[in-house]
């Protein structure tokens, strides 16, 4: 089964083309993926009118560099997927409505992709990790612990009440006047400071529930930086690792807290997964190692070329529901907002169209 995917949701322009064998093994044949970060860096953040423009120019290019990445025809894909969202609604409009024009010229079946869900599964694709895992889901937009217990079942175990914890470590980083993505600048300058020179709060610290907060971590840093403004590049790097020890404290005690709801609800996981941007930071990754052995599962963390936005993972996803039978009418609608507790799956096929194989 080979499937093209399309990922729009945010200020990464994606294609790719992968395949999954009937044992449930994945191969990526393609993966292009043009970053907009140059076209943003000015604004200290995603211009969602910029992104969607963006996408309208680069996406028929990224499509055909994939294609012709993989060696492939649009007649001999399997299905064509797009991530229907979540994300912003302009960027999101432009690679569905793009999915949807090269399913119906070619007669191909589409497959309408929640973008989380396809982080959820890449696990699936890089390492074949059955279910039932726990997923920890940290990018810019999203802060999640997750029990994956199929394709399209999902059950939310804890989530943030606030800040996502990458736009926690962005908005830090504009605040202390560093470049953008702020989660690689702080994380750099958190590497020559003083994790202990600030007392930054650690929110939601040993409570039973395995939710997140980051909003007053990031008003407590910005109160410190203000009592000792101007700051010397030495306070700056101080306060990046004082922060980001912080959070890799919250990580731990909060993915603990899930991991023991996760065990008391559906058993021992098969694996703990992260997912998202914010997994590719170091600090947290080794977090994650240690939690992992304490706990007596293994931990697994796609490639970073994976766990940021890509459409390696929502071609896989669009193979993984395809698989099932999942398929989506051309009047599936975008959507800037899609909780991954509503995607659906196995215990609603009967709501799906399947359309057959040519």
């Amino acid at each position: 089964m080979i499937v093209l995917g399309i990922e729009s949701t945010c200020d990464e322009t994606a294609a790719a083309v992968v395949e999954r064998h009937e044992d449930g093994r994945g191969r990526i044949l393609s993966n292009v993926v043009l970053s907009q970060v140059n076209e943003h860096a000015a604004f200290g953040g995603v211009v969602p009118e910029i992104a969607a423009r963006a996408h309208v120019e680069a996406l028929d290019h990224i499509i055909a560099s994939a294609m012709g990445e993989a060696k492939m025809s649009f007649d001999k894909l399997d299905g064509i997927a797009a991530a229907s969202g979540p994300g912003l609604i302009g960027g999101v409009i432009v690679g569905l409505t793009t999915a949807k024009a090269i399913a119906l010229v070619n007669e191909k079946p589409l497959i309408s992709v929640n973008h989380l869900e396809a982080h959820a599964l890449t696990a699936r694709l890089t390492d074949n990790t059955p279910f039932p895992f726990c997923l920890f889901l940290a990018s810019g937009g999203h802060t999640q612990v997750v029990a994956v217990r199929g394709v399209g079942e999902y059950e939310r175990i804890g989530t943030t009440l606030d800040d996502a914890i990458g736009e926690a470590f962005d908005k830090t980083a504009k605040l202390l006047g560093l470049g953008y993505p702020g989660g690689p600048q702080v994380e750099k300058e958190a590497l020559r400071g003083n994790t202990e020179r600030f007392a930054l709060p650690r929110p939601m610290f040993g409570r039973n529930d395995a939710d997140f907060s980051f909003s007053g971590l990031k008003t407590a840093l910005r109160l410190e930086a203000e009592k000792i403004a101007p700051l010397t590049d030495q306070d700056v790097a101080d306060l990046c690792a004082s922060f980001q020890q912080a959070v890799v404290e919250v990580v731990l005690d909060r993915l603990r807290a899930g991991l023991r709801l996760f065990r008391a609800r559906f058993g021992a996981p098969t694996a703990l997964v992260a997912a998202g941007g914010v997994a590719a930071n170091q600090a947290i990754r080794k977090t994650l190692h240690r939690l992992a052995f304490e706990v007596g599962t293994v931990l697994v963390v796609p490639p970073v070329e994976l766990c940021t936005d890509n459409g390696a993972m929502i071609a896989w996803a669009g193979a993984e529901r395809l698989a099932r039978g999942f398929v989506d009418p051309l009047d599936v609608a975008p959507r800037a907002r899609w909780p991954l507790n509503e995607v659906t799956g196995l215990k609603t096929a009967g709501q799906y169209r399947t359309m057959p194989r040519r």
